[in-house]
């Protein structure tokens, strides 16, 4: 039974990876996914194209780095890892560079409450981390400063990272993002957008805690 959980939820991060493209989250193989799992996570493989990903491809890590597998861990694993180590109510990471939430990225300029689904960031503003080189401690750093109160964030000139209780909220919570980033590319266009006030989303932040993905028969995911 164990096992059977295992490759199930192996599987899971092969069918998200390979869901990104479609959802407009992500281009080619660039991004990776991370789930919770027993004491550590489990993790995409560096390289791997998706559609050539099995579950057994799927690499676990402890939460000491450490991991015994074929195939290497994705080059952003310190990320990953610290995130679901600061954060008891998270259990997957979706990372990846979907064009308008990298464009803003690329600018190092934050989404703020032009729409209030911002409400779904956690917070009035979706966050740009500062800048660090790719797979090192210091983006790490970054990343959990950016995240801070909020379930996602921008990367400086790299992408974005949504996260959840579980992994079809993390992509969910992807979807979002983008579509937020986009609508508020458009707006730029129009006008000038007009910024819903902190109180105002904070009273969204509250109505969203029964609002969000919900499975059926099941309602929705509930965080801790």
């Amino acid at each position: 039974m164990a096992k059977t959980r295992e490759v199930a939820a192996r599987q899971s991060v092969v069918e998200a990876c390979r869901s990104m493209a479609s959802l407009g989250v992500n281009q080619g193989t660039a991004g990776n996914i991370s789930v919770r799992w027993r004491g550590g996570l489990l993790i995409t493989p560096s390289g791997l194209p998706y559609d050539e990903m099995s579950a057994a491809d799927i690499v676990f890590m402890d939460m000491d780095g450490g991991y015994s597998h074929d195939l290497v861990p994705s080059s952003e694993w310190r990320f990953h890892r610290d995130i679901l180590a600061h954060r008891a109510e998270v259990n997957a990471v979706v990372h990846a560079h979907p064009i308008y939430c990298t464009a803003f990225a690329m600018c190092r300029k934050e989404i703020p409450a032009a729409h209030y689904m911002i409400a779904a960031a956690g917070g009035p503003t979706i966050r740009c981390a500062r800048y660090e080189s790719y797979g090192t401690p210091e983006l790490s750093a970054a990343v959990l400063e950016a995240m801070e109160g909020r379930n996602c964030a921008l990367l400086a000139n790299h992408g974005m990272i949504a996260t959840g209780p579980d992994l079809a909220e993390a992509l969910w919570l992807a979807v979002e993002v983008e579509t937020l980033a986009r609508q508020y590319a458009a707006a730029l266009q129009v006008g000038a957008p007009v910024i819903l006030d902190d109180a105002e989303v904070a009273k969204t932040v509250e109505k969203f805690k029964d609002y969000g993905l919900r499975r059926k028969g099941k309602g929705k995911v509930k965080k801790a």
